[in-house]
């Protein structure tokens, strides 16, 4: 008998692409008008939406998911709905998700540039204190996700030895070519110490060296004599007690790892057992009309393969290669190149090879359109204070950057906008969508989960990049208008703080950290003038 297959489109035909455009309407219409948050909000609000209510897919495809988009360069979060609605309904289904989800802050986004190309050279005092209340709350909301994401990426020391490495890298220099170098570098890293391919000659220099040879039994390290210790400790009071946990070299302030993987994002851990997942019968129609039948009968090799093989995958691949080959080679070609194609191209750029999502894209795209000239610092600062408030992906604030640059040299903000769009949104879903054909041949290669375990601790440590950057231009003010460090006046420190220790003490969502932010930069408008 072959395995029960149940799912939710085995009964749509390949080419009757209606019904698979309703499901995707049906179940994704409003995640672009509600979404705040941010990628960590994102990655939940999906998991609660198509993992455990409609089971679009299951638990160990989820997490697959999830390690490739934040291993790889675009919006993490868009790319995760994208696959979803990808393995679920198909390629055009999957478009329209995407622009489901991303559109409406988009047309959010062009407004505010619209407006903002419209006025003038210098803003009132109570507007620039505002903005900084924004952006000093900004940088408390991604220093947070930093630490969040930083917790879950360090699975051994290793990984923390990368997010450190990762964070200090991208501090001491900046250039085009010099993340996709160190995620790169990272992999390698990783590859090089899961297989243990220095072992060897690291042991043949130590015996070399003069006073360690002989040297039968050796002192055991520190961390190891402690393991020792609390082993035997453990092994003489196992009968009196049975349930204590083993002691480990963490501080005690932390409290120890759980053995079990715990979900990405999520407050509560998941199991897919079917003991703690009744069967559909058990949730009759009326108590849950949206619950699909389960997809836990499907391997989840198939689910990865249902609409795309690894052939077509890597062709996908190759085929965008090529195209930022070409892109980036008449980059530097046309000379002069056309502004249009150079906000473009910048854009292609920046969505190619920015690793870790939102909080870093954000204030690396000053490098690309600041530094050229195309857009005022504070018109900036201005757009990356006020996206923070709006839901959807983080991304669209290329949009408000296009539609400015093409503003302010005579062309439709709608042009400019469209080309920002496109520029920074392609390069991850196009390689995600290769991606995931290519996954499902090669998910069981070793060597292939190493190397992601390094890119993603790397990216997590870029995001303390981002962190120190907004920190730095943070304080807007007359005379401060390309942006000043928030460390020159103690009060943006004090809401930076308050950011933070909302969120991470008390559950303060992101969109309520902007507002109190805003509210306590018109606060010291009001004491200081």
């Amino acid at each position: 008998m072959g395995v029960k297959r149940n799912w939710g489109w085995d009964s749509i035909s390949e080419w009757n692409l209606a019904p698979r455009f309703w499901n995707t309407i049906r179940y994704t219409w409003y995640l672009g008008f509600t979404s705040f948050g941010g990628p960590p909000v994102h990655f939940k609000i999906f998991h609660d939406r198509f993992v455990t209510r409609l089971q679009w897919i299951d638990e160990q495809v989820y997490q697959e998911l999830f390690s490739v988009c934040q291993a790889f360069s675009g919006p993490g979060s868009t790319k995760m709905l994208y696959c979803i609605n990808l393995i679920h309904d198909g390629f055009l289904p999957a478009v329209l998700g995407f622009l489901i989800w991303s559109i409406p802050a988009a047309i959010g986004m062009l407004g505010l540039a619209i407006g903002v190309s419209n006025i003038g050279d210098t803003l009132p005092r109570i507007a620039y204190a505002l903005l900084s209340g924004l952006n000093a709350a900004t940088v408390g909301i991604i220093a947070l996700a930093a630490v969040q994401l930083a917790e879950k990426a360090i699975t051994d020391k290793l990984t923390r030895v990368l997010v450190f490495l990762g964070a200090a890298a991208g501090l001491l220099y900046n250039a085009l070519w010099y993340f996709p170098v160190l995620m790169l570098a990272a992999a390698i890293i990783a590859v090089i110490h899961d297989f243990r391919w220095l072992h060897p000659p690291v042991k043949w220099v130590m015996s070399k060296v003069p006073g360690r040879r002989g040297r039968k039994n050796r002192e055991p390290e520190p961390e190891a004599a402690a393991e020792q210790g609390n082993g035997v400790e453990l092994s003489q009071t196992a009968s009196q007690q049975p349930e204590a946990e083993p002691t480990s070299s963490r501080p005690p302030s932390s409290p120890a790892k759980p053995t079990r993987q715990r979900l990405p994002f999520t407050t509560q851990d998941t199991n897919t057992d079917a003991d703690d997942h009744p069967a559909d019968d058990d949730h009759p129609a009326d108590q849950d009309q949206d619950r699909p039948p389960s997809p836990r009968t499907v391997p989840a090799s198939h689910q990865l393969n249902k609409h795309l093989t690894w052939k077509t995958g890597l062709l996908i691949i190759l085929v965008f290669l090529a195209s930022f080959t070409a892109v980036m080679i008449l980059r530097g070609v046309l000379q002069p190149a056309p502004l249009l194609y150079r906000l473009f191209a910048n854009m292609y750029l920046a969505g190619t090879i920015i690793f870790g999502g939102g909080p870093v894209v954000i204030p690396l795209l000053r490098e690309y359109i600041v530094a050229e000239g195309w857009v005022s610092a504070r018109d900036f600062l201005i757009g990356l204070a006020i996206i923070q408030g709006f839901p959807g992906p983080n991304f669209n604030f290329a949009v408000y950057l296009g539609a400015l640059t093409a503003s302010g040299a005579g062309y439709s903000p709608v042009l400019g906008a469209v080309l920002g769009y496109l520029g920074i949104f392609l390069p991850g879903l196009v390689t995600v969508h290769g991606t995931v054909g290519v996954w499902g041949a090669i998910r069981g290669w070793r060597w292939v989960r190493s190397a992601l375990r390094g890119v993603n601790a790397a990216a997590v440590g870029l995001i303390y990049t981002a962190v120190y950057r907004l920190w730095q231009i943070g304080w807007i003010d007359e005379g401060r208008e390309r942006g000043s460090s928030l460390a020159d006046d103690p009060w943006w420190v004090v809401v930076t703080a308050t950011s933070y220790v909302g969120g991470c003490w008390f559950g303060v969502s992101p969109p309520v950290a902007c507002v109190s932010g805003a509210i306590l930069g018109l606060v010291r408008y009001g004491v200081v003038g």
